[in-house]
């Protein structure tokens, strides 16, 4: 699983014994467990191939167009 880190952390933070990536910063090595438990944090969050889903403009009451 391939992540995204969302939130930097204080000096000397480590993850899955390295230190703590830099917020943006891809990560593909980890395991599916530990990367699956960031993203539930939302301390990161999964990168796919698939391009990012549109967000549709939402239509106000009495607005015809």
């Amino acid at each position: 699983m391939k992540i995204r880190i969302l939130v930097s952390q204080p000096p000397g933070a480590v993850l899955h014994g390295r230190p703590w990536p830099t917020a943006g910063s891809e990560i593909d090595d980890l395991p599916t467990t530990v990367a699956a438990h960031l993203v539930a944090s939302g301390v990161a969050e999964e990168v796919t191939d698939a391009p990012p889903a549109r967000r549709r403009k939402s239509r106000k009451e009495g607005d015809d167009g």
